[in-house]
């Protein structure tokens, strides 16, 4: 039986959750979370989705024909998204040209490495981290405001329809892939799951992190 997402969730339940249940998200559903470390949180998670732009556009670059179309909604996507956290930021007076804290910074590496690796390995570790963004943002339940709309945009149905999408693409991809891949590819998920752990708790990181030192 070859490897499939669901069974990197059911494989590893451990690492998922701390992947998708966390204190910032709790702090968001409860409404104590402190709004400085919000923001602390969503300057890096501009940095990362520009990174993350880049990623996708790596994987429609080797991506099979059948696959072309769901990829590029995603990208169509992030363009959209990419200006609301401008317009975010500039709600919030932020500065979104802060320095990547270290956590950003390694996760953006991990992406920028997934060049190199099979088709397979690359559409897995994508459905991982949007499916990791879907599910925080959906299971804490409704978001009181300010965090209503954060909620909304990633934790939406339509988001999870188009997450389910990737889970498909990326199970065709590992369907013909061989034990060195699976376990490339298993190893990818296991890095989503701990990057998006520690991306989380980055908002409640000391100041001098927050300063990018």
């Amino acid at each position: 039986m070859s490897l499939t997402c669901q069974t990197l969730l059911q494989t590893y339940p451990a690492a998922w959750k701390k992947a998708t249940i966390h204190p910032f998200l709790t702090g968001c559903h409860s409404g104590t979370l402190q709004p400085t470390q919000f923001n602390t949180w969503l300057v890096q998670d501009f940095l990362f989705v520009k990174d993350f732009t880049r990623m996708v556009g790596r994987v429609l670059a080797v991506a099979p024909d059948d696959h072309i179309d769901v990829l590029l909604a995603g990208l169509g996507a992030l363009k959209d998204e990419l200006l609301w956290f401008e317009a975010k930021a500039a709600e919030r007076s932020l500065n979104l040209a802060t320095p990547s804290q270290p956590t950003c910074q390694r996760y953006r590496e991990f992406m920028a490495s997934l060049a190199i690796a099979p088709y397979a390995v690359q559409s897995t570790a994508l459905w991982a981290i949007e499916y990791a963004y879907n599910q925080g943002w959906q299971l804490p339940g409704p978001m009181p405001a300010p965090y209503t709309e954060f909620a909304d945009r990633w934790g939406n149905p339509g988001f999870t329809d188009y997450v389910n999408l990737l889970a498909a693409q990326a199970d065709a991809a590992l369907a013909s892939a061989n034990s060195s891949v699976e376990a490339q590819a298993e190893a990818a998920f296991l890095r989503v799951a701990d990057l998006e752990a520690a991306f989380w708790q980055m908002a409640f990181a000391s100041g001098d992190e927050e300063m990018g030192d």
